[in-house]
This record gives C-alpha cells, sequence and structure tokens, in this order.
C-alpha cells in the first residue's frame, strides 16, 4: 500500500508539473501575440483609427439605458474588475473542462475590445492570453467610458452590421440617441451570438433574448421591475 501511495503522488506531481509547464508555455505564446499585435500597429493608432470611421459614435450620443443594458448582459462587474473578471474566468473554466470545449470564455467587455481591435474570432488558449494582456493594456491607458464607448463601436450585430451606429440604422433606420428602451434592449442581446440573434433571420429568439436582458438588468439594480415590464410589454 505504502509503493501505491508514493506512486500515486510521483504519479500526482508529474502531472502538475506537466500542467505548470503546459501552462507557461500557452503564457509564452500568448505574450508573443500579444507583443506581435502590438508591433504591427500600437495601441494608441488602432484606436485613433477605429475613433477616426464615419460611423463611429460618441458615449454622450447613446441611451444610457442600453449601456446599462450593455453591461448587464456583457459584464456586470465591468466597473469593478481591472480588465480582467477572475470569478467569470472560474466559472467559465469549470464549465469548458466540463463540456471539453472553449464555448465560454469568461471574457469581459475590455477583452472583447481587445479582440475587436487586434486578434481574431478563432476561440484557442494563446489568443485567449494575448487578449487578456491586451486587456490590461488597455485599461491602463483608457477610462472605462472609453473602453465602453470602444466596445459598442466594433462589436458586430449580424447582417453585416458592425458599431451601434450602423446597426440602428440598418434595423431601425434612425440614430442611436432615438432608440426606444425596447429597441436598445434588444439591440444590447445580440452581439452574444449575432448569427442567432440577428433580427431578420431569428426575431423570436431575439426577442426571448431582450427578455433575458431586461431580466439582467434588474437583477443587477438597473431597471425596477416595473421599468422592466413597461420594456416587455407588448
Amino acid at each position: 500500500m505504502r509503493m501505491l501511495a508514493k506512486l500515486a503522488a510521483r504519479l500526482l506531481g508529474l502531472a502538475l508539473a506537466l500542467a505548470a509547464a503546459a501552462c507557461c508555455l500557452l503564457a509564452a505564446q500568448g505574450y508573443k501575440m500579444y507583443r506581435g499585435a502590438l508591433e504591427t500597429r500600437s495601441l494608441e493608432e488602432t484606436v485613433a483609427a477605429v475613433r477616426a470611421e464615419p460611423g463611429y459614435t460618441a458615449i454622450d450620443q447613446l441611451p444610457q439605458l442600453y449601456l446599462d443594458a450593455v453591461v448587464a448582459v456583457e459584464d456586470h462587474r465591468f466597473a469593478q474588475h481591472g480588465g480582467v473578471d477572475p470569478i467569470a474566468i472560474l466559472r467559465a473554466a469549470v464549465h469548458d473542462l466540463r463540456t471539453r470545449s472553449l464555448d465560454q470564455g469568461g471574457s469581459t467587455i475590455t477583452q472583447q475590445v481587445a479582440k475587436n481591435l487586434f486578434f481574431t474570432q478563432e476561440k484557442q488558449f494563446a489568443r485567449k492570453i494575448a487578449e487578456v494582456f491586451m486587456a490590461f493594456r488597455l485599461e491602463a491607458a483608457y477610462t472605462k467610458e472609453e473602453i465602453l464607448e470602444l466596445y459598442v463601436n466594433t462589436i458586430y450585430f449580424g447582417d453585416g452590421y458592425y458599431g451601434i451606429r450602423d446597426a440602428c440604422a440598418g434595423y431601425f433606420g434612425k440614430e442611436p440617441a432615438a432608440l426606444t428602451p425596447y429597441e436598445a434592449t434588444l439591440l444590447a442581446g445580440i452581439p452574444n451570438a449575432p448569427s442567432v440573434y440577428s433580427l431578420t433571420a431569428n426575431p423570436g429568439l431575439a426577442a426571448r433574448r431582450q427578455r433575458y436582458v431586461v431580466g439582467q438588468m434588474v437583477k443587477y439594480g438597473r431597471l425596477t421591475a416595473d421599468e422592466a415590464a413597461a420594456i416587455t410589454a407588448p
């Protein structure tokens, strides 16, 4: 029994050592990817290019209800974390290990901005680590309001619409400032899965997602129950 215990301990130690080595390798690959992205074009140049695009919309031109909806459904701890949310990552890691997938990444709004600005949508561990490094860089260089503004201007809303102004014009024929509460919460739910929640392809699923968004807003104190009922009322 003693020999078996020693063997088990050695095997466990070996497994932990291999896991640590794999983590170090992935971290190195991710950092290299992060540095390579910045060498191609600096963060400041990349942000300036996005802000110079014709459809770019400043945060003060967006309804506060829309911004509250985005934060509630995408990253409710956005104001508290420094670019990465360990709680969300742990929850996603448990799910991904259980399902042997990368379905959930635990990405914050800042990480999603990093991905939209510099990286592909391909799900791979090294890219996720590069995204983390870039998120820290973003948080050090820009305010939360600036990061949220970049987010809503770079996300995909389905049907070929990139950015909030493009989505408002394409889906509703209006400027972002003119969004109704229903439209604002509807748009907030689409970027989670644009092909699934596209308003032209799956309006029923989009409406179901919108109700979830409103529910999250109530859960995190962004709306009262009465306000939520008024938004979702037929």
